[in-house]
């Protein structure tokens, strides 16, 4: 299985990358995860114009990421899920992506075009955290799934 991380962002460093780099290992025994931080200049000119111009910057940017597989928007309308629905997204799929907003969220056509649109929360997050939340709950997913003691 391969999962694909979108996620408008600039490519730094974090304090978060190492917490990134041991999930995504801890995954790797399930499947292969793709980081794709994307933030390129249509997004950052978008950003000096206005909110609605941002959101269409982003469905611009994210359109190659689309169609190649099973598509999760992570949107704080999205519908709240446990952590046993949540492994239901990942059962019997080749390949997901998850799309994490920019700042200014995203545009109802992009998430009319995705398969789910989930909340991992009521809380809103930085795209830093939702990732850091998002891969243990990929993990605790797959550990659910295989029925791995992680998610006791």
């Amino acid at each position: 299985m391969k999962i694909d991380i979108v996620s408008i962002a600039k490519k730094e460093k974090s304090i978060y990358d190492p917490l990134y780099k041991d999930l995504i290992k801890m995954i790797s025994r399930f499947a292969k995860v793709e980081d794709n931080e994307i933030f390129p200049k249509e997004v950052i000119k978008a950003h000096t114009i206005s909110p609605e111009a941002s959101k269409a910057s982003y469905t611009k940017v994210y359109e190659p990421y689309i169609n190649k597989g099973y598509s999760i928007a992570l949107h704080p309308d999205g519908k709240m899920c446990n952590s046993f629905e949540f492994s239901k997204l990942l059962s019997d799929k080749i390949s997901i992506q998850f799309f994490i907003g920019g700042a200014y969220g995203m545009e109802d056509a992009f998430l009319s075009k995705c398969d789910k649109v989930i909340s991992l929360s009521e809380l809103t997050y930085s795209h830093k955290i939702a990732k850091a939340v998002l891969l243990e709950q990929v993990y605790r997913g797959f550990s659910i799934l295989s029925n791995h003691p992680y998610h006791k």
